[in-house]
């Protein structure tokens, strides 16, 4: 089965065709840094410059646009029509609220469901939804499905899941942990087993999806029974433009001020704070580089940064009785070795032993998606592992349609 998969952000959008059955990638497509002045789409090898200022709706058309026109000309898998090719699309949505924990076909209805929870996750929902409506309306006769990122953590046992509030007030307001970058966390969990070639249920895994969102999450016997983002994607790690973990009270206090309101507060956590906040950029590269050069906002950025990676993980070896695979992934997580190998420092006492050499070394790709970077005295697997939603996601779609 051939499934189109879309993965919408809030200025970029990622899209791969994908046979189910060999998990093949028969093309990728992506725009980034929509809506600023310098829009490009990437199809293959090549790059093409869209207008300034073009919008996630009409990237979305140009995408989808270029998919038709690159089967129409034959220069891709076949001469079909991109309709008549697509069995189904998947599209990724961030926040699936308590009722939406399979992937969903998607109808009117469903839809006006889900625009209910945009205020769960204002930066991605909204985004996810426009990209979705473009793509129905281009591909009208082809099932459309949502995936939702929380969806793996329904598994999240009560002790986990609750905050400690009144009841009253946890139900009014359905405040409860959902936890997020679960289309990728199961995605490692599984490709991790499959690897290990050890059975998912025996295995405890920690999975650090570390990009410019991130998020922690404990994997016991191939279910989430913790993670790191909460009710909205704002809880946990530091992240690149949010600020993760804070004192409540810091934000009563910023609200008790009258300098800020319910918006400037909600622009703050989530678009100017974490590393941006820190240092003024959230390129964590380039704070490397600076770091490298002496900037002392920039060592103290990564130390913070890591630091809390480090008290997750030390804290879901607690949960769990132990671990048996930490593993790393998504943008830094794949590629900065010296993140990994700071999170991963003063964890020999637990069994997790780090081969320097083989950390320097890892490279990714479709061909060799995992990397092993512990030392072969590790009790502990230690892995850098790629980071493939857009295969979760057909796959996941592929046995919603039994295929």
């Amino acid at each position: 089965m051939r499934v189109l998969a879309l993965n919408c952000g809030s200025s970029s959008v990622k899209s791969a065709l994908i046979d189910t059955a060999s998990g093949r990638r028969l093309q990728e497509i992506h725009v980034e840094n929509i809506g600023s002045e310098q829009v490009r789409l990437h199809a293959g090898a090549q790059v093409h410059d869209l207008d300034a200022g073009t919008n996630l709706q009409a990237a979305v058309d140009e995408l989808l646009a270029c998919y038709a026109g690159r089967f129409q000309r034959g220069n891709a898998v076949s001469t079909e029509s991109l309709t008549s090719s697509v069995a189904a699309v998947a599209h990724r949505l961030v926040h699936g609220g308590p009722k939406f924990v399979d992937p969903t076909r998607l109808d009117d209805a469903v839809l006006g469901e889900i625009e209910q929870l945009n205020h769960l996750a204002p930066l991605h929902n909204p985004p996810a939804l426009t990209a979705l409506r473009s793509a129905r309306a281009a591909l009208p006769n082809v099932p459309h499905f949502a995936v939702f990122d929380t969806a793996f953590h329904a598994t999240l046992p009560d002790h986990a899941r609750e905050y400690a509030l009144p009841a009253d007030v946890r139900k009014r307001y359905g405040i409860r942990r959902f936890g997020f970058h679960g289309i990728n966390h199961e995605h490692v969990a599984r490709s991790v087993a499959a690897y290990l070639q050890i059975d998912l249920e025996k295995l405890r895994i920690i999975c650090c999806h570390l990009g410019n969102g991130a998020s922690v999450t404990a994997i016991e016997q191939g279910r989430s029974v913790d993670t790191s983002m909460g009710m909205t994607p704002l809880e946990g790690l530091i992240m690149g433009t949010r600020a993760g973990d804070v004192d409540p009270g810091v934000l009563l206090q910023l609200g008790r001020s009258g300098d800020i309101d319910a918006d400037q507060l909600d622009d703050l956590l989530n678009k100017r704070s974490g590393l941006k906040g820190l240092v003024g950029t959230n390129d964590l590269r380039e704070i490397q580089r600076r770091a490298s050069a002496g900037d002392q906002d920039c060592e103290l950025a990564i130390a913070m940064y890591v630091h809390r990676i480090r008290k997750y993980i030390g804290a879901y070896v607690a949960a769990m009785g132990g671990v048996d695979v930490i593993a790393f992934t998504a943008g830094v997580g794949e590629h900065s070795a010296l993140i990994r190998r700071r999170c991963l420092e003063r964890l020999d006492f637990m069994g997790a032993t780090l081969d320097a050499a083989r950390n320097e070394k890892v490279k990714l790709t479709s061909d060799a998606p995992i990397a092993v970077l512990n030392a072969p005295t590790s009790r502990v697997h230690l892995l850098a592992v790629r980071a493939d939603e857009e295969f979760a996601m057909a796959r996941a779609v592929a046995a919603a349609l039994g295929e």
